[in-house]
């Protein structure tokens, strides 16, 4: 029986194709992060919303947006499984180089990669994964939250994210590093229903 993350340690994408818990986990520098339970409505709703305007505006284009679940193993072609130690799992994604696509999922940064906020992953989806993509350069990160209906959106450039962009869910916003695909706010928060207390 392969061994579960239950202990301290550093593991690789190895360890991980090893866990067969029917959990989810993710992979930050060799630290094990289980994303169970399952998310709430209000973020499966985002994530369905933002994926289906993304993947409308990219029909018959190159770039292909996945979601979630789908290993994302942010290292380099010549790494073995065992020397990968950051694997995530993003709400959304949108992978330009159809180099970095396998029947594993993704090899490499995305050109996008959007989290939808829950209070269980706040902390983990703005410090840990937010520095991890900046790190492995991930062009565009979006951090989307449905209590405050406010998106963060860091722009990569000269390898550092810097201050985010910090937007009402409101009106319409294009990618940076897509133009041509813009998200309307006004139909995700129509989707989403009044602010809950």
């Amino acid at each position: 029986m392969a061994q579960l993350p239950t202990r301290p340690g550093h593991f690789s994408y190895a360890d991980y194709l090893g866990w067969h818990d029917g959990q989810r986990w993710e992979l930050i520098d060799g630290e094990a992060v289980c994303m169970s339970p399952a998310p709430s409505l209000a973020h499966q709703v985002i994530v369905t919303e933002l994926t289906r305007q993304v993947g409308n505006a990219l029909l018959g284009k190159r770039c292909l947006p996945i979601t979630a679940p789908i290993d994302v193993r942010l290292a380099t072609a010549d790494q073995s499984d065992d020397q990968i130690d950051r694997v995530v799992q993003p709400d959304l994604l949108v992978v330009c180089d159809p180099a970095k696509l396998d029947r594993r999922g993704v090899l490499g940064a995305p050109d996008l990669v959007v989290e939808v906020v829950s209070p269980a992953t706040a902390s983990h989806d703005h410090v840990k994964k937010r520095r991890l993509c900046e790190v492995c350069g991930v062009r565009e990160f979006w951090l989307v939250h449905p209590t405050d209906r406010i998106v963060a959106i860091y722009t990569l450039t000269n390898g550092e994210y810097g201050r985010p962009e910090l937007l009402p869910m409101q009106g319409q916003t294009a990618l940076h590093v897509l133009p041509e695909v813009v998200v309307d706010w006004e139909a995700v928060v129509e989707r989403l229903g009044p602010v809950e207390d």
